[in-house]
């Protein structure tokens, strides 16, 4: 799925556009006990309740694509009989009405996640008539290609919150109030199935992680039962330690300032060129900007193995998964300096009388703890 199409689907999310009929829930206190199960019909449902359940649903399908928001890929045996497969499909076939089904699904979550609080599985289903798209992005409502019928679900904590003092009109004074039990937003979701070139297709889901340091890879092995790229965060970490590892001595300031360079280019090309998918790189690509940065043969040869081993072979990656495009920072165990990215051509590292600095140009203003300060060059002293 692209940003468009995830747009689109969240614009739909709401009371007055939704054809979605029920909400269905299932609240689980951390020991794995099921508190209560419910199901609540949206039409007699007062206004400011339903918005907050639509508001839940909502945030499962928000965030960064390939950071937040991962493309779940089914294989084709999965889809053609396997349980995991066949219980999403029979859950959207039946909009979710199937009491069993729910409580088959409720029980594979329970298992797979573990919270410190009570939390709530929430889930909704509906068929969204897919509007005529004409060729300047607009849409005519009123024309219809197909239909798309999918589910989403939202795994929200639950967090007690301390008594407070709270104001009471009627005696116009405030009284000490009770504990309440209140719904976080989610850590965790999917759309099944997804919407590609806003159709369906039964081969793919959309996972969600509010973390992007969190893999839940429990969930994704009970409910999904297929492999994912490794967590954003994670992605990063086996970058930079693949960059240096690989490259050894080849790899300076000079290898990484060009490499992050690149990099923010490309995001930013990919930004005003308003591609809706995402933008992916190749490691034969990350080779050609090391190969610029003159990288001997014997280390373009280790790199290409050691990235098949940590992100599997010829696996294309996010930019945004493997640099901070917002910050360029340098870092020694006493210092840490974080430079804007298109300015690290300020930095650089030197040797001076054997002894190894990162020197910064600061012939612009400078401040010390607030205070301007000058830097010129001080008169050697006099005795």
């Amino acid at each position: 799925m692209n940003e468009k199409e995830i747009g689109e689907l969240r614009r739909h999310l709401r009371r007055d556009r939704s054809n979605m009929t029920h909400i269905y829930g299932c609240y689980v206190n951390a020991e794995k006990e099921i508190i209560t199960e419910f199901s609540q019909s949206l039409g007699i449902m007062p206004e400011n309740e339903s918005e907050k359940y639509f508001a839940l649903l909502k945030r499962s399908l928000s965030g960064t694509l390939g950071k937040n928001l991962i493309d779940i890929t089914f294989k084709t045996s999965q889809v053609a009989g396997s349980p995991e497969h066949k219980l999403l499909m029979d859950l959207r076939d039946c909009k979710l009405k199937d009491d069993e089904l729910r409580r088959s699904f409720y029980q594979k979550v329970i298992d797979s996640v573990t919270f410190d609080d009570n939390y709530l599985i929430l889930l909704g289903c509906e068929t969204y008539d897919v509007p005529f798209k004409s060729k300047d992005d607009s849409f005519q409502r009123d024309q219809s290609e197909e239909s798309y019928t999918f589910m989403v679900c939202a795994v929200c904590p639950v967090k007690q919150t301390k008594p407070n003092l709270h104001y009471v009109a009627e005696e116009k004074l405030f009284h000490d109030g009770a504990m309440a039990q209140m719904v976080s937003a989610p850590q965790l979701g999917f759309l099944f199935p997804a919407f590609d070139n806003r159709s369906t297709n039964i081969y793919n889901a959309l996972f969600y992680s509010k973390d992007i340091k969190e893999g839940h890879d429990a969930f994704i092995e009970s409910i999904f039962h297929t492999p994912v790229p490794k967590p954003a965060y994670e992605q990063k970490k086996s970058f930079e330690a693949l960059l240096s590892t690989a490259l050894d001595d080849d790899c300076d300031m000079e290898l990484v300032q060009e490499v992050h360079n690149q990099l923010c280019q490309r995001i930013e090309l990919h930004k005003e060129a308003k591609v809706p998918e995402p933008l992916m790189i190749t490691k034969e690509e990350v080779k050609e900007v090391l190969t610029g940065c003159g990288v001997s043969e014997e280390h373009l040869a280790k790199f290409s193995v050691d990235y098949d081993e940590v992100f599997g072979f010829e696996t294309e990656l996010h930019p945004k998964n493997i640099i901070d495009n917002k910050h360029f920072e340098i870092k020694t165990p006493d210092v840490s300096i974080k430079v804007a990215p298109d300015r690290s051509d300020l930095i650089e590292t030197r040797v001076i009388g054997g002894v190894k600095y990162i020197m910064i140009c600061a012939d612009e203003d400078v401040e010390v703890n607030g205070v301007s300060i000058h830097i010129g060059e001080k008169e050697p002293a006099t005795v």
